[in-house]
């Protein structure tokens, strides 16, 4: 079987198997890329979840030695939700970003790829295979991009004519060759709409992205959140979907034909005021099938403690007092603390001046002294 009839049965096994679009593309290095992660890594831009090893992220040979052709697969998601639940005083909610609805897309897709993998050592039983979702060593958007599953927006989304942006994405390194695909062309024109909504201004340019700056990362984050972001968090919980939701290339697109994708509004719209008290028990039990899940609680927690502040949420203030004077964890009092300042109130003010004479931890006691600050002032 010559090599473009064996790309064309696995293009057809693709489509059985539900994998939304596929690509080929050769294992050369991803020379471009190399310069960009130098500079992304000289300027402080990288989040630290990637591989560190650049020549690892741009070679894939030194994944799969003898690699000859990489296949790039997209998944698309849903980007609206039916029926949502609302918002209401002394009950307000947060919200999870669309790539962390319905299961763990990286379940999802490594299983797509594992049968794609199966189904070509079917066919040249001596073939040889790397498969990567997210968490390998390549960048799954330069593959993609190379491949031609859709091309690079300014916000540096995969941007696809079919699906828009709303696609998950992974990939599978063998040492067997396929004919290329040719490299999407890039249609974003002049449009810089996804640069000027950015919350937090981490688009620095079209392409380029500061990691550290990202409402995306930030969210995923365990440590106490730079006070300059949490204005910016709103009911955040996990990840932000501001660039793709305002890109003209993501109107009216919306698709939840993966039904491991469609999401339960009570999961993805959570009431806030419960995950405070959250065991770590619960919250497997609740959150665990979902991507925003892998951090664990307390990110979550925190950023739920920043939305309560978001909101003033004055029935809020005896969990938020609870969780000043008996949690363990620094992060939980210290954000506690500067979301009552927020809050505000003789209440707050009671609560404050407490924990401020029992509180021992340096950055709690920051936290206090401006939440104090904030509270007096109001």
């Amino acid at each position: 079987m010559n090599s473009a009839d064996l790309k064309q049965k696995l293009i057809s096994k693709a489509k059985e198997i539900g994998i939304d679009k596929i690509g080929f593309t050769t294992a050369d290095p991803f020379i471009a890329l190399r310069e960009r992660l130098k500079e992304s890594q000289e300027k402080g831009y990288a989040s630290g979840f990637e591989e560190p090893d650049i020549e690892k992220r741009v070679r894939p040979e030194l994944s799969l030695p003898e690699a000859k052709s990489i296949i790039a697969i997209a998944l698309a998601y849903p980007s609206k939700l039916k029926n949502p639940p609302r918002s209401e005083a002394g009950a307000y909610r947060g919200i999870f970003c669309r790539a962390s609805w319905g299961e763990d897309y990286h379940h999802v897709l490594r299983e797509k790829l594992t049968l794609l993998s199966t189904y070509l050592q079917e066919l040249v039983p001596d073939a040889r295979t790397q498969v990567m979702v997210d968490t390998g060593a390549l960048s799954d958007r330069a593959v993609a991009e190379r491949a031609g599953i859709g091309w690079s927006g300014k916000n540096t989304s995969i941007i696809t004519k079919e699906f828009g942006s709303w696609v998950y994405l992974g990939e599978m390194i063998t040492d067997v060759y396929f004919p290329p695909d040719t490299p999407a062309t890039d249609e974003c024109g002049d449009c810089t709409i996804c640069i000027d909504a950015c919350p937090t201004g981490a688009i620095v340019q079209a392409g380029q992205l500061n990691a550290q700056a990202c409402i995306a990362y930030l969210t995923q984050t365990k440590d106490f959140l730079g006070e300059e972001y949490r204005s910016k968090l709103g009911n955040r919980l996990y990840g932000c979907d501001t660039c793709q939701t305002v890109c003209p290339k993501n109107r009216k697109r919306h698709f939840d034909h993966h039904t491991a994708f469609q999401p339960d509004p009570e999961m993805v719209k959570p009431l806030l005021k419960p995950l405070l008290q959250m065991s770590n028990r619960e919250f497997k039990e609740r959150f665990g099938r979902m991507s925003g899940a892998w951090r664990g609680k307390k990110p979550i927690q925190r950023n739920a403690i920043i939305a309560l502040a978001h909101f003033k949420d004055q029935t809020a203030i005896p969990d938020l007092v609870r969780l000043l004077a008996e949690d363990p964890r620094p992060v939980i009092r210290g954000t506690a603390a500067w979301a009552l300042g927020k809050i505000g109130g003789k209440e707050v003010l009671e609560a404050l001046q407490k924990a401020q004479e029992k509180e021992v931890n340096q950055e709690v006691l920051h936290e206090i002294g401006k939440a104090l600050d904030m509270a007096q002032n109001a």
